[in-house]
C-alpha cells in the first residue's frame, strides 16, 4: 500500500453530456456560473484542480448541441473562475505552436496574481488548427515539441524577467534577449513575478519525444493510459526520464485521465455507458481505427483477430503518436477480435481509462490503479450524464477519502503545494 494520498484534477469540458441534447447553455446561459459551480464542487471535495482542455479549430461535426459551448477560452474562463474560488487550482490550456510566447507568458502570469497562486498551464502542441494561422501545414511532431521546449524556457524567462522585489526598487529588472530556432523576444514581461511561486506546468504528450519533454519541464502529465498496464509502464518510464534530467521521481505527478460512468447500480452504469457511445456506428470505427494506425480492415470478419503482423509499419504517418503507440501495444499483447478492437476507447473515446459501475466498483479500481503505481492521480473526465457527476461528488470522492486515499482539507494554497503534498 503506498502510504501517499492521490491528486486529482476535475475536467470542465461537459464530457458527461456527449450523446445528449443538453447544453451548458440550457443552464440560464450563464456560463461563469455554470463552470463556476463545479468549480466550487470541486473545490468543496478538496480536489488539487479543475483544468480545461482546448483546441484551436472547428470542424462542423464538432457542433453536437451539448458541446456546442466547449470552445469558451480556458485562460478567460479560469479568470472567471478565480473570483469564485478560493483554493482550488486553475488549469489553463495554451498551445506553443500558434501562441506568442510574451502573450502567453502574460495571461499565465495574470491567471497567477488573479487567482493568488493558483495557475497553471496545460503545454499542447495541438494536432490541428494551422490554416487558421496562415498558409503553412501542421509541423511534424519532433519540430512541434522542438519549439515547445524553446517556448517553455522562454516563458519561464520572461516569468523571471521581472522579478517580485524590483516592485520597490525597480531593481533586477532586465531584458532577455531571445533569438532561438523560432522565436525572437527581447523581453521583459511587463507584470512582476507571483511572490509564491510560478504557475505549475503540466503537459499531455505519451509519446517518446512527448515523455522526454514533460520529464524535463512538467510538474504533472495529463496522459492517455487505456489499462494499467499502459499506466505502469507510463509512470516507471517519466519518473526514471525525470532521474535523467535530474529531478527527483516525485517532481512529477502522473495523472492518467478517467473516464468513468458512474450509477447506483452496476446495470445502470452499464446502461449509461452503452448510451454513450450509441450513435458511433461500426464504420466511424472502422474510420478511426484506420486513422489512429493505419489500419483498414473493412474487409475483416468481426470475429477474426488482429494482431500486430497485420498492422503497417510503425512509420506510418498518423494523427496522434501517442494513441497510435498505445493501440498498437494492446493489439500485439491481446490479438483482440475486431469486434472487440472496435470497442476500445482509443476508437470511442480518447484512450484514456475508462470505469464503469458503483462509485464503490470505480473505487476499488482506482485503488488498484494507485497501488500498481499506474498513476498518481487523475484528471475526472465524466461520462454518463448530470447523475454520474453527481455521484462522483456524493459518492466516489468520499468513498476515496474514507479509504485514506484523497485529502479531506487543503494543507496549502497554490497549485504547487496541492500538488507537492504526499
Amino acid at each position: 500500500m503506498r502510504n501517499e494520498r492521490l491528486h486529482i484534477g476535475f475536467c470542465l469540458s461537459a464530457t458527461w453530456l456527449r450523446g445528449q441534447a443538453a447544453s451548458p447553455s440550457d443552464a440560464g446561459r450563464d456560463l461563469p456560473s455554470w463552470y463556476g459551480e463545479l468549480a466550487c464542487r470541486a473545490e468543496t471535495a478538496c480536489l488539487d484542480f479543475v483544468f480545461k482542455p482546448d483546441a484551436l479549430f472547428f470542424h462542423p461535426a464538432m457542433c453536437r448541441g451539448a458541446l456546442a459551448l466547449d470552445g469558451v477560452d480556458p485562460t478567460l474562463l479560469m479568470a472567471a473562475i478565480a473570483a469564485q474560488t478560493q483554493r482550488i487550482g486553475l488549469v489553463t490550456t495554451l498551445s506553443t505552436t500558434f501562441v506568442p510566447p510574451y502573450v502567453a507568458a502574460r495571461q499565465l502570469m495574470s491567471l497567477h496574481w488573479l487567482s493568488q497562486g493558483r495557475a497553471g498551464w496545460n503545454i499542447v502542441t495541438a494536432l490541428d488548427g494551422a490554416a487558421n494561422f496562415g498558409a503553412q501545414p501542421m509541423p511534424d511532431a519532433d519540430k512541434r515539441y522542438r519549439k515547445a521546449a524553446e517556448m517553455t524556457a522562454l516563458v519561464r524567462a520572461l516569468w523571471r524577467s521581472y522579478p517580485h522585489e524590483a516592485i520597490a526598487s525597480g531593481e533586477g529588472i532586465r531584458a532577455v534577449d531571445h533569438q532561438g530556432a523560432f522565436f525572437q523576444c527581447q523581453g521583459p514581461l511587463n507584470l512582476p513575478a507571483y511572490p509564491l511561486s510560478e504557475p505549475v506546468l503540466m503537459q499531455a504528450g505519451a509519446s517518446d519525444t512527448g515523455r522526454t519533454f514533460a520529464a524535463s519541464v512538467a510538474q504533472a502529465t495529463f496522459a492517455a493510459t487505456p489499462d494499467m498496464e499502459a499506466g505502469i509502464e507510463l509512470c516507471a518510464d517519466l519518473k526514471h526520464r525525470a532521474r535523467l534530467q535530474g529531478r527527483a521521481p516525485g517532481d512529477i505527478r502522473v495523472l492518467p485521465g478517467l473516464h468513468f460512468f458512474l450509477g447506483r447500480t452496476r446495470e445502470e452504469a452499464h446502461d449509461r455507458h452503452r448510451n454513450a457511445f450509441a450513435g458511433i456506428g461500426v464504420e466511424q470505427r472502422l474510420q478511426s481505427l484506420y486513422t489512429a494506425v493505419g489500419l483498414d480492415a473493412r474487409a475483416l470478419a468481426p470475429d477474426a483477430r488482429v494482431d500486430a503482423a497485420l498492422l503497417p509499419p510503425a512509420g506510418t504517418p498518423v494523427r496522434s503518436r501517442t494513441h497510435a503507440q498505445l493501440l498498437r501495444a494492446f493489439i500485439a499483447r491481446e490479438r483482440p477480435t475486431l469486434r472487440e478492437l472496435l470497442e476500445r476507447p482509443e476508437l470511442v473515446g480518447s484512450a484514456h481509462w475508462v470505469a464503469v459501475g458503483t462509485a464503490e466498483d470505480v473505487a476499488d479500481d482506482v485503488a488498484a490503479w494507485f497501488n500498481a503505481r499506474a498513476m498518481d492521480g487523475f484528471v475526472a473526465l465524466p461520462g454518463g450524464g448530470a447523475q454520474s457527476v453527481d455521484l462522483f461528488f456524493a459518492e466516489l470522492v468520499p468513498e476515496l477519502a474514507r479509504r485514506g486515499l484523497l485529502r479531506q482539507r487543503y494543507s496549502g494554497r497554490t497549485l504547487r503545494e496541492h500538488l507537492m503534498e504526499d
